[in-house]
């Protein structure tokens, strides 16, 4: 029992020298000694902290209102100011007597801020909104409440997304009735054309962001676009705008109105009896131009299956531009008028001059033909041209030197584009003369070894009619500002030929209608010179096709018109004279009926064509 008690005691004894739940000390760490703190030291240092925490937000506070107020300011100001750009309506196209060919109509976007609307509309109403709006906006009622709804996440829904574009003023304005959160619109504008296929291959069109893409909407894209103009406001953190909020505008300047030489019902005209005539010949394309001699201002450029600028995908693109000013071919017979001009203009032959002529001729080596065989005939200069003896040219021109062949080729606007405005015109091919070979020397002289586009050929007729004068073709008059004063384009103009010259050769060319192979070209009550061409193009891979043409004077005694009627690889027919002579009488006669061109009232004193 001793023993026990006194094990017991030594435990107890140091049970009371092992402080209870006291932590453990690292070894050789000294105990702290802590005293209890006094209460009023605690407040202290609490105190403290709170006052120093003031401070940091005084000194903040100060900073914020008093020394970076204003720029903090200004930078909220700026996080809440939208600005949003104001397009300018695009100038019209209107033609020579300001009838509109292309327009800009006012249009809007429809679109939805979907966080604004799953916010501010009770989801329950979305099925009557979206039936509503899908009705007005003719869109699938699933595809607009998805639209407008958006994702279920918040975070997905989106600040901007398009309802429906391009709406009328009338849709927009019911839009606006429903008064729906979050549903708006932005004015914007629309091309379209009135009068549809009429000189769509000349007026081109527009993209889908309003630039110019062809023709004469891509070549006087800057001067039709105008300004834009701008819209400020403030809008709050979902997008939404801030009714008192601040607020500017600066208006757009519309763009100029492009005032063309096109006359929109001769052009409608033509473009009909072109496509009839196409059709009837099997001709793979054709193409009319009526010029004003004088002023050089083109009242029809016509194309064959002429291009709809309001659908313009629903053509290939080959077949969108104008292939009068782009495709060239020999232009054949109807150069023989620039060979007539510079034997006479150099003094060589005159309009009475005699000719023993054959059916085949040789020179430097080379056989020449003309189309038909026949006996030698006694053809005066006049008559060489009259019956378009490709023979009887090479003995009139081959006096003329290759330079000065050349020259007059060149004078004459060949090897050079018109100027006429379009995009894509070609220069046709007229190689120095020092590159000409032994045959291409000579066969120049009857409008073969050169390539010209229609648009050049017309305007050599176009130059002999106004006197000798070479007036720049053009398609547009100038642009008119908001103030309706018109800017004119510059037109060049140059003399190739001496009055004379140019009067006999015009002479010379009515004796063409009169006696030769353009018959079929007359016109009842008009006195009319022209001439007939068959020529080729050279399409590739041994291709060759036949372009029937015809290009002619009226009326003779004071040219107004020339008109050049062209038919491309025509089935029923190769030869100007037979298909395209007859449709330049129907659209020669209308023209001048149409402008209110008196009929001739003299009789022709015609060169006389054959001699005894």
């Amino acid at each position: 029992m001793a023993r026990t008690s006194r094990t017991t005691r030594q435990v107890g004894a140091a049970a009371s020298r092992v402080p209870t739940a006291r932590p453990s000390r690292p070894a050789g760490r000294p105990a702290a000694v802590l005293a209890p703190a006094e209460p009023h030291v605690r407040q202290r240092i609490l105190l403290a902290v709170v006052m120093l925490m003031l401070l940091v937000l005084v000194v903040r506070l100060v900073q914020v209102q008093a020394v970076d107020g204003q720029a903090i300011a200004a930078e909220a100001f700026d996080r809440r100011l939208h600005t949003v750009a104001v397009p300018a309506d695009r100038g019209d196209i209107v033609d020579t007597n300001g009838v509109v060919l292309a327009t800009s109509v006012v249009r809007y976007d429809i679109h939805a801020n979907q966080r604004v609307v799953s916010e501010e509309m009770d989801p329950d109403r979305l099925p009557e909104v979206a039936t509503t709006l899908a009705g007005l906006l003719d869109v699938p009622e699933a595809e607009l409440a998805a639209r407008l709804w958006g994702p279920d996440d918040p975070d997905d829904k989106r600040g901007f997304v398009y309802l429906a574009r391009s709406v009328a003023p009338d849709v927009y304005e019911q839009v606006r009735k429903e008064r729906v959160p979050g549903v708006g619109g932005d004015r914007t504008t629309d091309r379209i054309y009135p009068a549809g296929t009429t000189a769509g291959n000349v007026l081109g069109f527009v993209g889908a962001e309003g630039a110019g893409q062809a023709g004469l909407e891509q070549l006087f894209d800057e001067a039709l676009t105008g300004t834009p103009g701008s819209q400020t406001f403030e809008r709050g953190a979902r997008g939404q705008r801030i009714p008192t909020g601040e607020r500017g505008f600066v208006p757009a300047v519309a763009g100029g109105t492009l005032v063309t030489t096109l006359d929109r019902d001769l052009q409608f005209m033509a473009q009909q009896v072109l496509d009839e005539q196409v059709e009837e010949t099997g001709a793979q394309w054709g193409a009319i131009q009526v010029m004003d001699v004088r002023t050089g201002e083109i009242l029809v450029l016509a194309d064959s299956g002429a291009v709809d600028p309001n659908d313009p995908g629903s053509w290939d693109a080959d077949d969108r531009g104008s292939r009068s000013a782009w495709t060239v071919y020999e232009p054949g017979s109807t150069a023989k008028a620039i060979t007539m001009a510079a034997v006479l203009e150099e003094g060589l032959a005159e309009p009475t001059s005699r000719f023993r002529v054959p059916d085949r001729y040789t020179v430097s080596g080379q056989t020449f033909r003309d189309s038909d065989d026949h006996e030698v005939l006694d053809l005066t200069l006049t008559g060489i041209l009259a019956m378009s003896s490709n023979t009887g040219t090479l003995m009139a021109g081959e006096r003329l030197p290759n330079d000065v062949r050349h020259e007059y080729l060149s004078r004459f606007g060949f090897g050079r584009t018109t100027g006429v405005g379009l995009p894509g015109e070609s220069a046709g091919l007229l190689h120095d003369h020092e590159r000409w070979d032994r045959r291409t020397q000579h066969a120049v002289l009857f409008g073969q070894g050169v390539a010209a586009t229609t648009l050049q050929s017309t305007q050599v007729f176009a130059t002999l009619a106004n006197d000798g004068v070479r007036v720049q073709p053009h398609l547009v008059k100038g642009v008119q500002g908001p103030d309706g004063e018109l800017d004119p384009v510059d037109v060049d103009q140059e003399r190739v030929v001496s009055k004379e010259t140019a009067r006999a050769v015009v002479s010379m060319l009515e004796s063409a209608v009169a006696d030769g192979t353009g018959s079929n070209a007359a016109v009842p009550g008009y006195r009319v010179g022209g001439k007939t061409g068959t020529a080729q193009a050279f399409e590739g891979g041994g291709v060759v096709k036949h372009v029937a043409s015809f290009i002619g004077v009226a009326p003779v005694e004071d040219p107004r018109l020339v008109v050049n009627v062209v038919l491309y690889d025509p089935r029923t027919s190769i030869y100007g004279g037979v298909v395209a002579a007859p449709l330049f009488s129907e659209v020669t006669g209308f023209a001048l009926q149409y402008l209110g061109v008196a009929p001739s009232a003299a009789e022709p004193d015609l060169f006389p064509s054959t001699y005894e």
